[in-house]
């Protein structure tokens, strides 16, 4: 390519770019048919607003396991055991898919990722409706669905910890004699461990934002009295259990985001 065809196509490609981009939002604009706003939506808004600043304090705790509190742990429990499982699941998927030869076509690499990817196409919310519907509704549908579903992302974060890990000591410790074991166990485990934490703590996070949903299906957790006060109405109660998942989301998000501080 000439230095004139060259200087032609570096000022044509941002029109280019922004071109291609401008037709694809048109486009992705025209397949959605905008009904407008219901009339009594304004309303509704309003009605949600005066809830938040009017709770129903009385609602947090009744001792009878079917208040606020009781869901915001229940909810806790399902997004901790969701990660917990799935932390240890993806642990071998992710020296599956981990690429640590050279080389365009891995097959070993190449399945693993083609698994996890097959893995995170289903949310957790689909999971969820099927987990339902073999073990029935409550927290442990809520638990499997997270913990399959992050998996998938997992996996592939703890993959990428080990294909950037530095190959040194692991060879160094093999070429001294030792095994591919021994270079596991003291060498490359060591060197991801606190990647592999930090992503499975920012993965927690997400999931108590999951398991806040997931409850809307009836797979347990402050999803299933919140959509129920929608249902009715309750809009003080509404606003209280809204109070109180902001409340949660912003201590586990605070607690941890300081905890992968340290980690990393």
């Amino acid at each position: 390519m000439s230095k004139v065809e060259r200087t032609i196509w570096q000022r044509s490609r941002t029109w280019l770019i922004s071109l291609i981009a401008l037709v694809i939002l048109i486009w992705a604009f025209a397949g959605i048919p905008l009904a407008g706003v219901k009339p009594t939506a304004a309303q509704i808004f309003s009605s949600i607003v005066n809830g938040l600043f009017h709770p129903q304090w009385s609602y947090f705790y009744t001792g009878d396991g079917e208040d606020l509190f009781s869901a915001l742990i229940q909810t806790l429990a399902i997004a901790f055991l969701g990660t917990f499982i799935s932390a240890i699941i993806a642990v071998p998927f992710a020296f599956w898919a981990a690429k640590t030869v050279r080389g365009w076509w891995t097959p070993r690499s190449t399945s693993g990722k083609f698994i996890l990817t097959a893995i995170r196409v289903f949310p957790e919310i689909v999971l969820a409706i099927m987990f339902i519907k073999a073990v029935g509704p409550g927290p442990y549908a809520g638990v499997l669905a997270l913990g399959i579903h992050s998996v998938g992302m997992l996996g592939k974060l703890f993959a990428e910890a080990v294909e950037n890990i530095d190959r040194g000591p692991n060879e160094a410790i093999i070429a001294a004699g030792g095994s591919a074991l021994d270079g596991l166990t003291l060498a490359t485990l060591p060197t991801v461990l606190p990647e592999f934490m930090n992503y499975t703590l920012y993965r927690f996070e997400i999931s108590v934002r999951s398991a806040s949903i997931l409850g809307l299906v009836g797979a347990g957790g402050v999803g299933a009295p919140l959509i129920f006060a929608l249902e009715t109405r309750n809009w003080s109660q509404v606003g209280m259990i809204l109070i109180g998942i902001i409340v949660m989301v912003t201590l586990i998000d605070t607690i941890s985001g300081n905890i992968r501080k340290r980690l990393i």
